[in-house]
């Protein structure tokens, strides 16, 4: 009898670890790929989000813009053609999210230096005062790559609306004051298609951390 139950129990034990085995080998082969969601204005807050975009539910996309980058090079949309990016609203003075945004775009770009696909944007909330001569000072300072990283100035009024009705990432300050408005510490995650992938916290650690596995997962798209 205690010979039987010894082998029973030997064999459940058996039984288990191939049962786990199958489930996980099933698991991962289901798993392999989750695409991530393509963000519409009604999915994120509608204080981030123009008044004009509160219902849309589909096909949006980035707007085509024209700025100015820190060597005074125009930048338009098809510098982006084709590639994955990371975008952010900053400016040079400011003195409490933005240096720690700065150091983390900065380390997204030591990790995608050397990927083709991919590329960063940042855009001058305060583009009065951050003149190309300020950008590039700002940009040698923070070890920014001209080839994978522009930081963008230009008319207030085109950065107002790509901020609100395309990248759905700042606030209106609400003072009254045409195209004000507050940044966030928000990373945008954008596609080949030019749709927005993901929302990130740039001033946390942990999101930097998913912001570069998002990018892993987005490249296994066939766009």
């Amino acid at each position: 009898m205690l010979s039987f139950f010894k082998d029973y129990k030997i064999f459940a034990i058996v039984f288990a670890v191939i049962s786990i085995i199958i489930v996980s080998i099933i698991y991962n082969t289901l798993n392999v790929y989750q695409p991530l969601p393509i963000y519409q204005p009604t999915m994120v807050s509608p204080e981030l989000v123009d008044s004009t975009l509160h219902y849309q539910k589909k096909y949006h996309k980035i707007a085509d813009f024209n700025l100015i980058n820190q060597n005074g090079k125009t930048i338009t949309q098809n510098d982006y053609k084709g590639k994955i990016y990371v975008a952010d609203f900053f400016f040079t003075s400011c003195q409490t999210i933005c240096p720690i945004m700065t150091t983390h775009m900065a380390d997204i770009q030591k990790e995608i230096l050397n990927d083709n696909d991919v590329m960063l944007l940042s855009h001058s909330v305060t583009p009065e005062i951050d003149t190309i001569a300020q950008l590039k000072k700002y940009a040698i300072e923070k070890g920014v790559n001209d080839k994978k990283w522009n930081l963008v100035t230009g008319d207030k009024k085109q950065i107002y609306e790509l901020a609100r009705k395309s990248y759905l990432a700042v606030k209106d300050n609400g003072d009254g004051g045409p195209f004000d408005m507050i940044h966030t510490e928000n990373f945008m995650l954008i596609d080949k298609k030019r749709q927005i992938r993901g929302f990130y916290d740039g001033t946390n650690p942990e999101d930097i951390e998913r912001l570069l596995d998002d990018i892993k997962i987005l490249k296994q798209e066939k766009l």
